[in-house]
């Protein structure tokens, strides 16, 4: 899956991303450290679950900047299960019947935490997959293993 680099506002997860992705271009203003952050070991134990396909039972202190609307998107999809799916017209209906899926796609395609706050669960209408600033590859891979 290749390597993956974190950052956090002192306390919480503020961000996490795959190296060498859209992502790190969008994160590339966050200051690096080699801090040693109670956060950074919690998110690797959760990852280290995670890539031995196993479904974590605790979630990291997460600290992700983003708009009141981006943040309720990312709400919902912390409530996506493990291995389970869910179109961007089924998060929208979660917050409104006349919610766009456009809108919620744009608030998924700003997620700062990927894996964590599970985007790659975020499919098309049609069940294809769609965008995922990790990489169709990765969203695939993690959905396969995921459903295993």
């Amino acid at each position: 899956m290749g390597g993956m680099t974190m950052a956090s506002d002192g306390q919480g997860l503020a961000a996490l991303w795959f190296d060498g992705t859209r992502e790190e271009a969008r994160f590339a203003d966050r200051k690096p450290t080699t801090k040693a952050l109670p956060v950074f070991d919690e998110t690797r134990r959760w990852l280290d679950l995670y890539f031995a396909s196993e479904k974590p039972d605790f979630i990291p202190q997460l600290a992700p900047k983003g708009t009141a609307f981006q943040q309720r998107v990312w709400d919902i999809l912390l409530t996506i299960p493990y291995g389970k799916t869910v179109s961007y017209g089924g998060v929208a209906r979660c917050i409104s019947p006349n919610m766009s899926a456009q809108a919620v796609g744009g608030a998924v395609g700003h997620n700062p935490i990927g894996i964590i706050i599970p985007c790659h669960r975020v499919i098309g209408a049609d069940g294809s997959l769609t965008g995922y600033g990790g990489g169709l590859e990765r969203k695939r891979w993690m959905l396969e293993m995921e459903m295993k």
